[in-house]
């Protein structure tokens, strides 16, 4: 139930990617980050007030809502301030923020959730998410060159179609297996007889390993000039831990 409760919050990204980008030109980049922050505070907020599973699914959806919107605008603000100068290492620590910030809650909410309880969890989360509203509008400003959407609709071509497509399904099957390993990981390891603090830490060694190749992968891009290249050793690397795990199952049975 954890798993699918932690899941709900990606199902608004089927309805919400899409028309994300057009309400940040409709409304800015900032104001949309803002609106989407309020979205989760909510979200959090209701999830922390509320027992029944009707309320956690409702505050899960209109949690993933605004997270949805915040990852599609930040993306944007990203490629603004650092067009033209070492885009992949910028993106690549934007991209980090998620599973480092992952990490970091499976070390330290079970402890706040065996101490003080599941209500305390969310609120400690929603007094996060109230500084970044809090700081960021505060603080940011957008950048001098930062690129005006054009207001007529221009046809894409079939090429760059493809591409999106291409990095979409790439993505989005990431994106797939990695949100299976900290939604239902950590519940499979309490049922098996881990305590939540112990399922947590050692899940969280997956994330952490991520938090240091991310950037790396982007850092060997802009560098070596050869951002193919470090995809096809990634996805090769991939495949070959892929054959050692089956080879490894293959002996247990």
């Amino acid at each position: 139930m954890c798993g699918l409760r932690g899941l709900a919050a990606q199902l608004t990204g089927v309805a919400l990617a899409l028309p994300g980008g057009a309400i940040g030109r409709r409304f800015g980049d900032k104001t949309t980050v803002l609106g989407a922050l309020i979205l989760m505070l909510i979200g959090t907020l209701a999830m922390a007030l509320s027992d029944s599973w009707s309320g956690q699914i409702a505050g899960r959806l209109v949690g993933g809502a605004g997270g949805v919107l915040l990852n599609v605008q930040m993306t944007k603000m990203v490629a603004d301030w650092f067009a033209g100068r070492e885009i992949a290492t910028a993106m690549a620590i934007f991209v980090n923020s998620w599973p480092a910030g992952i990490a970091l809650s499976l070390l330290t909410l079970p402890l706040i959730g065996t101490a003080y309880g599941v209500s305390a969890v969310y609120l400690a989360v929603a007094a996060l998410i109230g500084f970044g509203l809090v700081l960021l509008a505060a603080t940011y400003q957008p950048p001098a060159h930062s690129v005006t959407p054009a207001t007529a609709s221009a046809r894409l071509h079939r090429n760059a179609v493809i591409a999106v497509v291409a990095a979409g399904l790439i993505w989005g099957l990431y994106n797939v297996g990695f949100a299976i390993i900290f939604s239902f990981g950590p519940s499979m390891l309490v049922e098996r007889g881990w305590s939540i603090a112990a399922a947590g830490s050692i899940i969280s060694i997956v994330l952490w390993v991520t938090v240091l190749s991310v950037p790396l992968g982007g850092f060997l891009a802009d560098r070596s000039g050869r951002p193919e290249l470090i995809l096809a050793g990634g996805a090769a690397s991939r495949l070959q831990c892929c054959w050692w795990r089956c080879r490894a199952a293959a002996r247990c049975c």
